[in-house]
């Protein structure tokens, strides 16, 4: 299996954004609390999943590891949507990330 890169998923979004724009609230700036929102319930429905039934159980059950990487990708989605609706490319992305992980790794 290879990688699954962010710039797939933003493109995965943007033809999901495309298909329903008549449904859905188009991405703008100010759709992105909306889509943060939607974010912070589908990371509950994991919460859920994890609190349920325990770390080991939820990632070695067959059905409870399929709905965990599910609600997972459902938090991914919402998330590449934030990244639409304010205009944050991939590459933006890996420069602050980078820069972070770096500032983190001198911490302590």
């Amino acid at each position: 299996m290879t990688d699954f890169t962010i710039n797939e998923m933003l493109e995965m979004q943007r033809a999901l954004q495309e298909k329903y724009k008549d449904k859905w609230e188009p991405i703008s700036p100010e759709a992105g609390q909306s889509h943060l929102l939607w974010m912070v319930g589908e990371i509950g429905e994991v919460i859920d999943i994890i609190k349920k039934n325990g770390g080991t159980k939820a990632s070695g059950d067959a059905a409870l590891r399929k709905d965990l990487v599910e609600e997972l990708s459902d938090v991914l989605m919402h998330y590449n949507d934030i990244l639409l609706c304010y205009g944050i490319s991939a590459g933006e992305l890996k420069r602050a990330f980078t820069e972070k992980f770096e500032k983190n790794m001198r911490r302590w």
